[in-house]
């Protein structure tokens, strides 16, 4: 902010504390009418987006952010960014497949050197520059199967996009990953599983997963160390995963927690109760 505001406000602040109930009363409406719209506008957005054919293979998370979120109440959406940022190292990032690049810029940009988001879409990526784009940023169209960006990565994030390839392709975008990252490097992401009846949760998904195992299982004949956790919602079934050679996030040695473990001797508890 200019200094010569910064000054104005500090002038008028004393005088005008009197009046804090007032004008917060006038700012409440106003933030109220603004959401109200901004609902609205979101929701018709969304209604335009997947209710006119062709269904889009990508979400514009601005729906989430200010109506769909507020409706449905599932903080899925939220728990994708929070999960891929708890392995960030500070350094280079690559996100395949980043869609309108929300995430890689709320979640990735502001605590990584550079992150770069690729797509193959063109039409998504106008909108991940003109609504997500940050200064150290940037986005790149290109299908992964065949242009997966080059470079030495400290982390490559795969985001609710593992599942639009086929267990081939996937084998094959593994090596890229495997031959991108640093010796300590960490991929992580998101997938679901597929509903009951091998049901798809989305038509455009070559591969849902079966359960946690069927996702690690792609993982391990290129890491050491392969972590898949899951959450469970009403109509959504969710997969993380975090792999790497080095450290990953909730193992022993994490440097992000402070990990104790007693082992109580065996024989002990039955001890305790002849006592």
């Amino acid at each position: 902010m200019h200094w010569r505001i910064r000054a104005l406000l500090e002038y008028i602040r004393k005088p005008l504390a009197p009046l804090k109930p007032v004008i917060e009363f006038f700012s409440q409406i106003e933030c109220k009418v603004a959401s109200a719209w901004s609902r609205s506008a979101h929701r018709r957005l969304m209604t335009v987006q997947w209710g006119l054919p062709p269904q889009p293979e990508n979400f514009d998370h601005h729906i989430d952010l200010f109506y769909w979120w507020l409706k449905c109440r599932n903080p899925q959406w939220v728990e994708r960014g929070v999960y891929g940022a708890l392995c960030l190292k500070g350094g280079k990032v690559l996100e395949l497949c980043c869609g309108d690049g929300f995430n890689t810029r709320n979640f990735y940009s502001l605590t990584s050197e550079t992150v770069i988001g690729c797509d193959f879409d063109p039409l998504i990526l106008k909108t991940a520059r003109r609504k997500n784009h940050a200064p150290n940023v940037s986005f790149t169209q290109a299908d992964i199967r065949r242009s997966m960006p080059e470079g030495s990565f400290d982390n490559i994030v795969w985001d609710a996009a593992i599942e639009h390839f086929t267990p081939e392709e996937i084998d094959d975008i593994m090596k890229n990953i495997k031959a991108r990252l640093r010796a300590d490097g960490i991929v992580s992401g998101h997938t679901v599983v597929e509903r009951e009846g091998g049901q798809k949760q989305l038509t455009h998904h070559e591969y849902e997963f079966k359960d946690k195992e069927d996702l690690r299982r792609f993982f391990t004949p290129y890491f050491k160390n392969v972590l898949v956790i899951e959450t469970i919602y009403p109509e959504r079934h969710n997969l993380y995963f975090w792999a790497s050679d080095g450290t990953i996030p909730f193992s022993p040695g994490w440097p992000r927690a402070c990990n104790t473990w007693t082992a109580e001797p065996a024989g002990a508890g039955d001890a305790l109760q002849r006592a």
